[in-house]
């Protein structure tokens, strides 16, 4: 099947630590929809200290995170239990500020937790714990893991005849270069597993990058090639998947540093 692709124009990065992060949020193209939320979660952002080293990181997927969970992913506080609830796994685990704003945001977390990151008593880390954060469905942070577990997870909702769920998981563009990865596109594409969906933030952070492009990594998936800052494009390339193969988004960002 051919990607297709949908892209628009990208942001200009400004290279801001977590406290500046809010600035940064608000000055970006938004739609007039969009920019509550964004408000929202730049003033949630500032909340959040001690990790600025991995700042673009976080950035770099947050408006992936809020279109995924206010628009796309049936999940919500009330139903983290619930057997028929999509799940999102977030392999990119470092640099996790952006998704805990938006589970914050969303009611998943209390906002209070957001001002002790990573402290003695904290239940946010610098990689998030699912066995200490409500809604988080993996413990996240070591590269390359995370598409493996997502198909596993998908084939284990298939064991149990839950045909509903989809599977999401985030994954940075320079993490494809783990062979896991690779073991796992290539298994979710020969069996068809259309419940999965891949979702790569390409900053152009890769060593080598991709002949063709990241999608073209992706065989026998079907494939969205989006900006990563444009909210309607995003919830496009996330409802994309036709049902008869896994589906990756390409969401481009600005290039790190």
């Amino acid at each position: 099947m051919h990607p297709s692709h949908m892209t628009t124009s990208t942001s200009t990065p400004n290279g801001s630590p977590l406290r500046s992060l809010r600035s940064s949020v608000a000055s970006a193209p938004y739609d007039a929809h969009s920019l509550s939320a964004r408000a929202r979660l730049g003033e949630l952002l500032t909340r959040l200290t001690g990790d600025e080293k991995h700042a673009p990181s976080a950035y770099s997927t947050l408006d992936v995170l809020w279109v995924l969970y206010d628009r796309v992913l049936r999940a919500s506080p009330g139903s983290v239990d619930d057997p028929d609830r999509d799940r999102f796994l977030l392999s990119k685990g470092h640099g996790p500020a952006a998704y805990y704003a938006v589970l914050a945001a969303k009611g998943f977390i209390p906002e209070e937790w957001l001002d002790d990151l990573a402290g003695p008593d904290s239940r946010l880390g610098h990689h998030p714990d699912r066995l200490l954060v409500p809604g988080v469905e993996i413990g996240s942070g070591s590269l390359g893991h995370g598409l493996g577990l997502g198909v596993g997870t998908a084939l284990g909702l298939r064991a149990q005849g839950l045909t509903d769920p989809r599977v999401y998981v985030l994954v940075g563009d320079a993490e494809l270069d783990e062979g896991s990865n690779h073991e796992a596109i290539a298994y979710a594409g020969t069996t068809g597993l259309d419940s999965l969906t891949a979702i790569v933030i390409d900053n152009q952070s890769s060593t080598h990058g991709w002949p063709g492009g990241l999608a073209s990594r992706f065989h026998g998936w079907t494939s969205s090639t989006v900006d990563g800052r444009n909210h309607d494009a995003i919830e496009a390339g996330l409802r994309a998947h036709t049902g008869a193969a896994p589906h990756v988004v390409v969401a481009v960002v600005e290039k790190k540093g």
